[in-house]
């Protein structure tokens, strides 16, 4: 029997993977959106759906435009909803760990394990750009450099909280008329973040604790992970480089006490289905051509350029300007800037003449490709390749039409999943989101800071030991 493929549904609402412009696309505001992709997901036995969040709007030359969401409700809300449709599916949220506080997030958190029954999961993100900070009384004040120690210390502070109940604390039982609540609910944690103590008003989760996804891909975020997280939510997920990926991440868990399995690696994924392997790549190209518009290659070959290049046709060649070395205010949020802005502009130069290409097709060339297209045989046989060779434990699926872009994966790929024995044929009764990843039971908040603390030290030893060597 091949291995389980774990997979999660993202509903992407509008960005630079979608296509708002086509007739299928429906709101990613209105309720029922929602509520129609989630049961889709739930339709095909996925292990969870999956809501990002950001708390600026980006902005480039000044202005709002498809390449971010606009509008999108709150994640927390949305999912509280989504559990009142759904009966599986587990339900995760993206919510800042930057400028949110302990108390607020583990009540939140709690309170949609305790409603869906054991389905919650919160991915943890950081933000440290003014940009973003500037809609929070604190503003910007975060360096970059902190960014992980707060979301770590975040976390933590939310499991003493989930902790500080027992699972059977309140008795309250009609024949005695007895209730009792003790004195469960008291906690108190202090760090260089913070300082809080108090009473637990929210009963201890159904899970014990949400499932942890994180989703940083620097050398800290990955360590931050191997320390913290249950689950990652990350862009390598094919050949060479998702195996690289996940020997790594899976090669620093050790010095923390944890094994393999205890840690999914889970990549984001475009998809095309297609009745043959040739009807998909000719679907992909016209999906490419849409989502990159004249005036969206425009924008991102200017977050190359670090110039505005609305004045150059869409359809002539690249601009025959130099790119600025260092990115000013043109882009503003959470945006990957050019490490080599000339490097990379003599490359698509290169790219352009070698294949005769236009501006707009300079940027259709280089925007990401779907990552599995193919008749759902293929995609299948791709799918159940990749977990058994170590590139992913699964992924979660980014359709390019929202609602209704799960539907032909779900009818025509699922099946033959379920047929190969890599996905369920059906939900077990009760069965948590812990327990559709195979996480087992939610270690205590003490437990985890004491594998973290003997991993940093190891690491702290590795370090000293490196300059020693050096000298």
């Amino acid at each position: 029997m091949p291995k389980q493929v774990i997979l999660g549904a993202h509903f992407p609402g509008v960005n630079n993977t979608t296509v708002w412009s086509d007739p299928r696309s429906g709101s990613h505001i209105e309720f029922e959106s929602f509520r129609r992709f989630a049961q889709t997901a739930e339709r095909g036995r996925f292990d969870f759906l999956f809501l990002a969040e950001g708390l600026a709007l980006r902005e480039q030359r000044g202005h709002i435009h498809d390449l971010d969401v606009v509008g999108r409700p709150d994640t927390l809300p949305v999912l509280a909803a989504l559990a009142g449709v759904t009966e599986h599916l587990g339900l995760v949220g993206t919510i800042n760990a930057t400028f949110n506080e302990p108390y607020e997030l583990a009540r939140q958190f709690a309170t949609l394990d305790l409603l869906s029954q054991g389905r919650a999961g919160w991915n943890v993100v950081t933000s440290s750009d003014a940009f973003t900070g500037r809609n929070f009384r604190r503003g910007g004040y975060l360096p970059r450099e902190q960014r992980y120690g707060r979301a770590e210390s975040q976390v933590t502070a939310n499991r003493h909280l989930w902790d500080s109940w027992d699972q059977d604390a309140v008795v309250a039982d009609r024949e005695s008329g007895q209730f009792r609540a003790g004195r469960d609910g008291d906690f108190a944690y202090s760090s260089d973040f913070f300082d809080i103590h108090g009473t637990f008003n929210t009963p201890r989760p159904t899970q014990g604790h949400p499932v942890i996804f994180q989703a940083g891909d620097s050398d800290d975020g990955r360590e931050f992970a191997a320390r913290t997280a249950d689950a990652i939510f990350t862009g390598h997920g094919s050949g060479d480089d998702g195996r690289a990926f996940y020997r790594d991440i899976k090669g620093r868990l050790a010095r923390y006490g944890r094994h393999p399995e205890d840690l999914k690696i889970l990549p984001a994924a475009s998809f095309i289905v297609g009745s043959t392997d040739e009807e998909a790549r000719q679907i992909s190209d016209t999906v490419r051509r849409q989502q990159v518009s004249g005036q969206t290659a425009q924008l991102i070959l200017e977050r190359i350029w670090n110039r505005d290049l609305s004045g150059f046709d869409p359809d002539g060649p690249l601009p025959d300007i130099e790119p600025e070395s260092h990115p000013g205010a043109l882009v503003q949020g959470r945006v990957q800037h050019v490490k080599d802005p000339a490097a990379e502009v003599a490359r698509l130069r290169q790219l352009a003449a070698d294949k005769n290409l236009s501006l707009r097709e300079v940027a259709i060339e280089i925007s990401a490709r779907q990552n599995f297209v193919g008749s759902p045989e293929t995609i299948a046989d791709a799918l159940i390749e990749s977990v058994e060779t170590g590139v992913s434990d699964g992924y979660i699926l980014v359709p390019h039409i929202t609602p209704g872009g799960l539907d032909d994966f779900v009818d025509h790929v699922v099946p033959i999943l379920t047929q190969r024995g890599a996905l369920r044929s059906e939900y077990a009764e009760g069965s948590t989101l812990r327990d559709y990843l195979a996480l087992g039971g939610a270690r205590s908040a003490t437990a985890w800071e004491a594998g973290s603390a003997a991993g940093l030290a190891e690491l702290a030893g590795h370090d000293v030991t490196e300059r020693r060597a050096s000298a």
